[in-house]
């Protein structure tokens, strides 16, 4: 029995490897990674990010009352904020990316 079509079309149909495990969805802030993929603790690094910058990611992700930012040796924004009531430390490594600590 043939097949009726081409494996080179099957194959093609089926789209390409990186199609089928999308990383972060459309609904991801900028500069933030999907929880499966984002780092357990900040990363180090050189990190641009102005206080406000750090403190407009932090309130993207649902903080507020952000208070004491303070840019540490290893270039990790840290300060407190509040969420859901509770307040918590709260970190903005260089990536952007936001940590609850």
């Amino acid at each position: 029995m043939k097949c009726a079509v081409p494996l080179a079309i099957a194959i093609g149909l089926a789209g390409p490897a990186w199609t089928q495990t999308p990383a972060a969805n459309a609904d991801t802030p900028r500069g933030t990674l999907a929880n499966s993929q984002q780092a357990a603790e900040p990363g180090k690094g050189s990190n641009t990010f102005t206080e406000d910058q750090a403190r407009s990611r932090i309130e993207d992700r649902g903080f507020s009352g952000v208070t004491g930012l303070k840019k540490d040796g290893d270039g990790i924004w840290r300060g407190k904020a509040t969420k859901n009531g509770t307040a918590i430390d709260v970190a903005v490594d260089y990536q952007g990316n936001v940590f609850p600590n």
